[in-house]
């Protein structure tokens, strides 16, 4: 198929590599995105497989706790100041309420809900873009339920640009389900354990370290041990309880949260904006500049 510039541009926003590199991995993969990262890994081309610290849109997070239910939302804006306004914070505060109310399943459902007199969410975000004069979006939420042997950890990091809630099941330690937060905020795991990663994604991950040492030249021989050693890097990266704790890196997450006598059985990382983009690199210029220079 015909490799175009938005699709080399979307495998340069994944993983930071060069713009004729990412052409090139198009081409040898047929167009395949996910083929095409995984190529440019395997020839240590890649900066960046994640795109999710790329802030785009403005607004904010945002957590409300109500006994032994909580929920943590993300509403945005078009800029921080507007994020900064006082009436787009009391929005915010209101949608949260009435999410931990009504627990709705979607926030096409909780968009659709009546929040007061009639009026229901989507009415009220709109009237605020009508005062506040920039579109406004509720773009995701979670609403989480304990026990009174459990605890929340909620963290809203730098004023709400992140915002991460844990909870700790069979523990009331507070502190120590917060101070996970703050470590999830910090190193944005993908998975609590070992046991939550797919069997394909494993293969998939064991694929790339294997071409990434025959690349380098290693012997054959002393691949597959090469192979497992770097698998269980790639598992500290992606894995809560693998990492070193923030707070005292000589010991994992794991061990921390065991002292606790609790387990960890869920978290939510919001990033303001992530994925959103939000404004466009002029493309078609440094392509014509790439051309003119060859």
């Amino acid at each position: 198929m015909a490799v175009t510039a938005q699709m080399v541009k979307e495998l340069r926003e994944k993983t930071g590599a060069g713009m004729m590199d990412c052409k090139k991995a198009l081409v040898q993969t047929e167009g395949n995105l996910e083929a095409a990262i995984d190529f440019l890994r395997e020839k240590g081309l890649s900066s960046a497989a994640k795109k999710a610290d790329r802030i785009a849109a403005e607004g904010t997070t945002y957590i409300q706790i109500d006994g032994n239910k909580a929920v943590l939302l993300e509403m945005n804006a078009e800029t921080d100041f507007v994020a900064k306004n006082e009436a787009f914070q009391q929005l915010v505060q209101q949608v949260a309420t009435h999410l931990l109310a009504t627990e709705p399943a979607s926030v096409e459902e909780a968009l659709a809900s009546t929040l007061e007199e009639g009026v229901t969410v989507e009415n009220a975000i709109s009237n605020a873009v009508a005062k506040i004069g920039e579109k406004i979006t509720l773009r995701r939420f979670v609403v989480e339920t304990k026990t009174d042997a459990d605890a929340f950890g909620p963290y809203l990091h730098m004023g709400g640009r992140i915002g991460v809630l844990t909870v700790l099941e069979g523990s009331t330690d507070e502190q120590a389900a917060k101070d996970v937060a703050m470590h999830i905020a910090a190193l944005n795991p993908a998975y609590i354990s070992r046991d939550e990663v797919s069997a394909d994604e494993v293969e998939r991950e064991r694929k790339v370290l294997t071409e990434q040492a025959l690349n380098e030249g290693k012997p054959e021989n002393i691949v597959a041990k090469m192979v497992e050693g770097r698998l269980g890097k790639y598992f500290e990266e992606v894995c809560l309880l693998d990492q070193s704790f923030v707070k005292n890196p000589d010991q994992k997450v794991g061990v921390f949260v065991e002292s606790t006598g609790g387990k960890l059985v869920s978290f939510t990382r919001y990033a303001v904006g992530e994925g959103i983009e939000k404004r466009e690199d002029n493309f078609a210029e440094e392509v014509m500049n790439q051309v003119k220079g060859n």
